[in-house]
């Protein structure tokens, strides 16, 4: 995963929204592969639709990329509203238990093309949208699982991991953040990745799934608990006559501030990280990303346990944010709506109409 910030943006011209839009779906469709780029902070949604409009695209050419990059908007501003950490709209359905399937864990669940998927996120930290959603219907709607740990799970793993979109999209495909539970039967999975595996607990229609016991490879539990490899801080002393520029996992803009001549800091705080872990791969990219900031100092702790005396501090808005004090900057949207929509094509209705 290129960490180099150039490169980044370089990655950006390889898009092709056109024909992302009759191929996503599919696993070596026309992804962008910039949702870890966005979900850090380094690039965000709106920067990425003004590129591709300076290179000529219309946006009826790439209405689907769009509305794509508006989900994660979206995500983020039920995250202001709500409390995602529980159920949004109903109570999950049918749950049996609150950990996961100890052979999803594993890579074990006899689906080729889901196990295949869950080794890629162990080796890499990144899993097809689509298999994303396979697997959480696998671990909630058919080893009736709460939908929470095994959302955790994922996160804690992915590259991109950004807890808005991770939770609500787990809730979504049990029913918890829609009107219906998302399911997939090993004729679509066959179709999206490109697989011919037949006989599975799977291999049967969507009526049958919906009604059957848990299968019997996926009634073993686990509550494994994961914790946050946290990296060392930096020895450094903080310049009060200058502006505090806080970054963390949710911004490491590069180009953020850069007006000013300021102590930046990358705050890591333990609270956040036990109430939210991610894994090593994602402690390194962080840390990989936070080099393209120029004199980056990394702080290992609490906002208050950095002691600021009479300095100006800035940050940038988040729902993780709750306890900095100083001057919050607004996070580069794509648009300007904003607040609670049940329905994200409320939401994109309005987000169409102003683009």
């Amino acid at each position: 995963m290129i960490t180099e910030y150039d490169q980044i943006i370089n990655q950006i011209d390889k898009i092709n929204p056109i024909k992302y839009s009759s191929d996503r779906n599919f696993i070596d469709g026309s992804v962008s592969k910039l949702s870890p780029y966005i979900s850090r902070g380094v690039i965000s949604t709106r920067q990425v639709l003004n590129h591709l409009l300076d290179k000529g695209f219309e946006t009826s050419q790439m209405q689907k990329f769009i509305q794509e990059l508006s989900w994660r908007d979206y995500w983020q501003r039920i995250w202001q509203e709500k409390d995602i950490d529980v159920n949004i709209k109903h109570d999950q359905e049918n749950v049996f238990h609150k950990g996961i399937s100890k052979n999803i864990l594993d890579a074990n669940t006899s689906i080729v093309s889901i196990d295949k998927a869950i080794n890629e996120l162990y080796n890499t930290g990144y899993m097809h949208n689509h298999l994303r959603m396979y697997v959480a219907a696998l671990a909630t709607n058919i080893a009736k699982s709460e939908w929470k740990i095994p959302a955790q799970w994922m996160y804690y793993h992915l590259l991109d991991g950004d807890w808005a979109s991770n939770a609500l999209s787990w809730q979504w495909v049990c029913g918890a953040n829609s009107n219906k539970r998302y399911i997939a039967n090993q004729e679509n999975i066959n179709r999206y990745t490109y697989s011919s595996q037949q006989n599975t607990f799977l291999d049967t229609s969507y009526e049958c799934i919906m009604d059957m016991d848990i299968p019997a490879r996926l009634t073993t539990m686990s509550t494994e608990v994961r914790i946050t490899p946290l990296p060392t801080s930096d020895i450094f002393e903080i310049d009060y006559k200058k502006p505090i520029c806080i970054y963390n996992y949710y911004n490491l803009d590069p180009k953020w501030r850069l007006e000013f001549d300021a102590n930046r800091i990358l705050l890591i705080e333990p609270s956040i990280f036990e109430k939210y872990p991610i894994g090593q791969k994602s402690i390194n990219f962080m840390l990989s990303l936070a080099k393209n900031i120029k004199s980056i100092n990394i702080f290992v702790g609490e906002f208050h346990e950095l002691k600021i005396i009479n300095a100006d501090v800035y940050f940038k808005e988040h729902p993780l944010n709750y306890n900095y004090k100083g001057i919050e900057d607004s996070r580069d949207w794509m648009s300007s709506v904003k607040g609670y929509y049940p329905s994200f094509f409320n939401f994109w209705k309005k987000v169409k109409k102003e683009l």
